[in-house]
């Protein structure tokens, strides 16, 4: 029999009760925020949740809507999802776990620094990949192809949050949003060129000038000149007075965006062409590319004929299987919720040798 503790359950049957210092803590902390910016999103004031709960003695709702998603399902099967390189032989590869780790960093990093709300960036930032396919944008590609109404993981992420996971709405888009996308494409952009130099496709030499002359020499030093030079041009939204005296923060006619300098982000840009054309395309037109994408595909049509299969509650797919609304939905959420090597076994165990490959790299 489950019992309430304060606003946590224990299985023991006996009744506890909520220590009285604990209610004002979320009050202290919802204080806290009035002294963010006047452009930062404010828990107390958050547009609410789908199914009304009580809130919590000692977090605010952005901080339960992190706990909430760290705690998932979801969360935990990143760490078995790729990037950019498939089935990798090595064990420092970024996966999509460690990827959403250095998004969630770089945006707490730019969020406290703006006077910005940054609880909430972080709960964006965990969970921005969570309706991320196998095999990276492979997978998304392929099933963006195969849906009638196309495949976009960043949708599908928030139904994981709002859907499938279902413990309430999830983070409410706000300026905190434009935070995770920017921090998401600078750690993208550095940790696969990292890859990239490990896996021996590019040396430090390929590295154009330009680039190196912008943005530094080194990966840290890379991802600090790129921060920091997103601090510097988005400042203005941080409602805080500059070192001169005016009120940057207080002038409606700046727009309200989380952006980059003009040098930095020809050079930024200029990195991610060259990753496009180096890595990224290479990497798709390969033997693990093409076997990562007939993979999704026959798992695609095979569940589709025989919804009957997907895996039960009992089998731990209850995150899934019980929260899609249709057919269609229910294989969508199946497939893409994979990690990479489940997709590979299920693929292989349903049709012999179609996984060869990886199961001869896996080996």
């Amino acid at each position: 029999m489950q019992k309430a503790f304060g606003n946590s359950v224990t299985q023991s049957g006996t009744s506890l009760k909520t220590p009285s210092r604990l209610p004002g803590i979320r009050i202290r902390l919802e204080e806290r925020e009035e002294h963010l910016s006047p452009y930062a999103a404010k828990s107390s004031r958050s547009a609410g949740r789908a199914i009304p709960e009580t809130p919590s003695d000692v977090r605010t709702e952005y901080q339960r809507d992190r706990d909430r998603i760290i705690h998932s399902k979801a969360f935990r099967r990143l760490k078995h999802k790729t990037q950019v390189f498939i089935a990798p032989l090595g064990d420092h590869y970024v996966t999509r776990l460690t990827h959403t780790l250095e998004v969630s960093q770089i945006a707490r990093t730019i969020a406290r620094a703006l006077n910005l709300n940054e609880d909430l960036a972080e709960a964006i930032a965990l969970g921005h990949d969570l309706g991320h396919t196998p095999f990276g944008h492979i997978g998304e590609d392929e099933l963006d192809k195969i849906l009638p109404d196309g495949y976009r993981h960043s949708q599908q992420s928030l139904n994981v949050v709002e859907r499938i996971e279902r413990e309430g709405t999830g983070p409410q888009p706000h300026m905190g949003t434009q935070i995770v996308r920017i921090s998401d494409a600078v750690a993208y952009i550095n940790h696969d060129l990292a890859d990239a130099f490990r896996a021996g496709i590019l040396s430090d030499e390929d590295l154009p000038g330009s680039v190196a002359a912008t943005l530094g020499t080194r990966h840290s030093q890379r991802i600090d000149t790129i921060v920091c030079d997103i601090i510097d041009h988005s400042y203005h939204v941080s409602g805080i007075n500059d070192i001169s005296g005016g009120a940057n923060g207080a002038n409606p006619e700046m727009p309200l965006t989380i952006t980059m300098g003009d040098e930095v982000r020809t050079a930024f840009m200029e990195l991610r062409e060259f990753m496009f054309d180096t890595v990224y395309m290479p990497n798709d037109d390969s033997p693990l590319g093409n076997a990562a994408r007939q993979i999704i595909r026959f798992l695609h049509q095979y569940f589709s004929e025989r919804t009957s299969e997907i895996p039960p509650a009992k089998l731990h797919w209850e995150d899934i299987t019980r929260r899609s609304r249709t057919d269609d939905e229910v294989v969508v959420d199946y497939v893409s919720g994979m990690t990479d090597l489940y997709a590979i076994r299920i693929a292989e165990k349903l049709s012999p040798g179609i996984a060869k490959v990886f199961s001869e790299r896996l080996l």
